[in-house]
C-alpha cells in the first residue's frame, strides 16, 4: 500500500483525485492522510467524494473514509472495467473535475465506456466545460485517446443540475512532443449565458476582443434557457490551435464580477502565452501530466509551471516508473517526462 500526505504541496483536491485515478491504474492500494489539509475548509467535500466514488466505480475498489468531511481515506483497487456509468455530484460541484478524474482511468480501461456525470458544468474554481472539450480533450485526440462530449444541459451555483456524456474508447497515449509555438494559430472561442441577459455575453465577447489586439479572431455567443440550462451562469473560453499544440484560457461568469473583467482576463492570458510561444497554458499542462506519463515520454513548454503542476509531478512519481526533467528554454518552462 502507497500511504501518501495529502498536505504535501497544493495540498488540495486535485491530488485526491489524482492520487485515486493513479491508484486505480497501477493497482496499488493508497492510504492517504491529512485530506485536503491546506483548504479552509478541510477534508472531503462533496465534489471530492463524488470524484473518488466515480474511479472506485470503474474499478471495483473497496473503499474507507468516503464521508464528508473526512481527512483520511484509503482505496484498494479491483480490476479496471468499461462499460456504462452515471455519477451525480449532487450539488454544483464541478463536472469537469469529476471527469478530470476519471477520463486516464477510463482510457486504460479493457472496454469502451460511456459516463454520464451530473453537477456543475461552468462553476468557480474549475475549468469551464468549453475549455475542457475545445483544450484538453483536442489534446488528447492528438495523443490518440478518442473522448466524445455531449451537453445535455448547463448548470451552475448553486444549484448544479448540468449533464455531461462522455464516450471513451481507451488507447495508451501516444508520445507527444509540445515544444512548438502556436503563435500563428488563429484563436476561436464562446462566451455563453443563461437565464441571463445577452448583453452580459456579448460585453464578455468585447472585452475579449480587445485584450486580444490585433490577433485574429473569431468568438461567438450563445443564450440559454428552458431546458438547455439550470440556473443562472455563463462562461467565456478561448482557444488556438496550432500544428502540434493547443492553448486555452477561460473564466466563469461570477456575481458581483463585471463581464468585461472576465472577457479581459481571459483574452490577456491567451494573448500572453501566444506571444510567449508557449506550447500549453498553465492550465493545460497541470492536466496533460498524466497522460504524458502513461505514454511514458513527452514534452512542452509552458509560461508558468504551478503549484498544482509541481504536486502532480510529485504525486504521478509515486505510482508510474516515470521520471520529469524541469528546465528554462527561452524564458519558459520547459518540462520532458521520460520512463525510468
Amino acid at each position: 500500500m502507497i500511504e501518501l500526505d495529502g498536505s504535501f504541496g497544493e495540498g488540495g483536491g486535485q491530488l485526491v483525485r489524482t492520487a485515486v485515478a493513479l491508484a486505480a491504474i497501477a493497482g496499488v492500494p493508497l492510504r492517504l492522510i491529512n485530506v485536503r489539509a491546506k483548504r479552509d475548509k478541510p477534508g472531503l467535500a462533496p465534489q471530492h467524494l463524488a470524484a473518488v466514488r466515480a474511479v472506485a466505480s470503474l474499478c471495483a475498489a473497496e473503499c474507507s473514509g468516503l464521508e464528508l468531511r473526512s481527512r483520511e481515506l484509503t482505496f484498494t483497487p479491483g480490476a479496471l472495467r468499461g462499460g456504462e456509468f452515471r455519477f451525480d455530484v449532487g450539488t454544483a460541484g464541478s463536472v469537469t473535475l469529476v471527469l478530470q478524474a476519471v477520463l486516464p482511468v477510463l482510457a486504460c480501461a479493457p472496454a469502451p465506456s460511456r459516463v454520464t456525470v451530473v453537477g456543475g458544468t461552468d462553476v468557480r474554481a474549475a475549468p469551464p466545460l468549453d475549455y475542457l472539450r475545445q483544450v484538453l480533450l483536442a489534446l488528447l485526440a492528438r495523443m490518440g485517446i478518442a473522448v466524445r462530449c455531449e451537453v445535455r444541459r448547463r448548470g451552475y451555483f448553486p444549484r448544479g443540475g448540468g449533464e455531461v456524456e462522455v464516450a471513451v474508447t481507451p488507447a495508451r497515449p501516444r508520445e507527444l512532443p509540445l515544444a512548438g509555438s502556436t503563435r500563428t494559430a488563429r484563436v476561436a472561442g464562446h462566451a455563453h449565458v443563461a437565464n441571463l441577459p445577452a448583453h452580459i455575453a456579448e460585453r464578455m465577447r468585447d472585452a475579449a476582443f480587445t485584450a486580444l489586439g490585433e490577433l485574429p479572431a473569431s468568438i461567438d455567443t450563445s443564450i440559454l434557457g428552458g431546458a438547455d440550462a439550470i440556473g443562472q451562469g455563463g462562461a467565456i473560453v478561448l482557444w488556438a490551435h496550432g500544428e502540434s499544440s493547443v492553448l486555452g484560457a477561460g473564466r466563469v461568469a461570477e456575481r458581483g464580477v463585471r463581464a468585461e473583467t472576465l472577457g479581459a482576463a481571459a483574452g490577456t492570458e491567451l494573448a500572453a502565452d501566444l506571444a510567449a510561444g508557449a506550447a500549453l497554458d498553465a492550465h493545460a499542462a497541470d492536466q496533460l501530466l498524466v497522460y504524458l506519463a502513461l505514454a511514458r515520454g513527452g514534452r512542452f513548454t509552458t509560461r508558468e509551471l504551478t503549484s498544482h503542476a509541481r504536486t502532480a509531478i510529485w504525486l504521478i512519481k509515486q505510482f508510474l516508473p516515470v521520471r520529469f526533467e524541469v528546465g528554462e528554454a527561452g524564458g519558459l518552462v520547459r518540462v520532458e517526462v521520460r520512463a525510468r
